[in-house]
């Protein structure tokens, strides 16, 4: 990453991974959660559901949801928050392609 300066102030260029830049163990698997919890609140706000009527149709219990809603996802496998989302009415793909790279890397693409 590239730092510069803008007004006096040095600024450190993201890598696209705020989990990465603050060299959290498990970035890309953070960044993955992540992404899938941000759809999950937004399916819940889209459909209009309270807390209590997403958890009883992701299956998880209201605490969970509301722990979810606010950020911390850390007791929530990538898998349950999948699964989350197709009780949500949302359908996940994964695609598995040859990396670029000798190591491939964890990728999530919202469309």
């Amino acid at each position: 990453m590239k730092n510069r300066v803008i007004d006096g102030i040095e600024v450190e260029a993201s890598s696209g991974n705020v989990f990465a830049d603050l060299d959290l163990a498990d970035a890309e698997k953070l960044k993955i959660k992540s992404g899938l919890v941000i759809e999950i609140t937004r399916a819940v706000r889209t459909l209009g559901l309270t807390q209590e009527e997403a958890a009883r149709r992701m299956g998880i219990a209201q605490p969970k949801v509301s722990a979810m809603l606010r950020g911390n996802f850390a007791n929530l496998s990538e898998r349950k928050l999948m699964d989350c989302l197709n009780r949500l009415g949302y359908d996940i793909e994964i695609k598995v392609r040859p990396a670029a790279e000798s190591i491939g890397h964890l990728m999530l693409a919202i469309s």
